[in-house]
C-alpha cells in the first residue's frame, strides 16, 4: 500500500498490506508488497495467491515482488493456484519505448520461474478482463 503518488523515489509513507479473503476459496491479494520470513505463518494456508510482478517504474526495490521473488512466495505459501498480476496497465509515457520487457514481460517471467520453483501450483497469466475459477478446497 502507497499514498497514491507515483514517484519513482522517495520514503515509503505507509507498510506494505495484504489481504487475505475467506469464501468458497481462501485467497491472498499480497497488494504492494515484498518477501517477508513470517509469510507462510502470518498468511496462512490458501487457495489462490493473487501476487504482484511487477510495478509501474523502471526499478523494483526489495519491498516489492517482481517475477522471480513472486515464484519464491509460492515456495512459502503453497497456494493450489497463482495469478500473477500489478504489471502492463500503467507506464510512464515515453518508457515504453526504452524499456518495454519490464512493462510486458512480468506475466511470462513470472509463469517461467513459477514452473521451476513451485511447479506444483497451477499459474493462470489473464489478459485484461479475463477470469477464472481457480480449483479450492483446503
Amino acid at each position: 500500500l502507497h499514498d497514491g503518488r507515483r514517484l519513482p523515489v522517495g520514503p515509503h509513507r505507509s507498510p506494505a498490506l495484504g489481504y487475505v479473503v475467506e469464501g468458497e476459496a481462501r485467497t491472498y491479494f499480497a497488494g504492494d508488497t515484498g518477501l517477508f520470513d513470517a509469510m507462510a505463518d502470518e498468511v496462512g494456508p490458501v487457495d489462490v495467491a493473487l501476487l504482484p510482478v511487477g510495478g509501474w517504474g523502471p526499478y523494483l526495490g526489495h519491498s516489492h515482488l517482481d517475477p522471480a521473488r513472486a515464484a519464491e512466495a509460492l515456495t512459502r505459501l503453497a497456494p493450489r493456484s497463482a495469478v500473477p498480476v500489478h504489471y502492463g496497465t500503467y507506464w510512464p509515457i515515453g518508457l515504453d519505448a526504452v524499456r518495454p520487457h519490464e512493462f510486458h514481460a512480468p506475466g511470462d517471467e513470472f509463469v517461467r520461474h513459477a514452473a521451476k520453483r513451485a511447479p506444483e501450483v497451477a499459474v493462470h497469466l489473464l489478459g485484461h478482463g479475463e477470469r477464472v475459477r481457480p480449483e479450492a478446497g483446503r
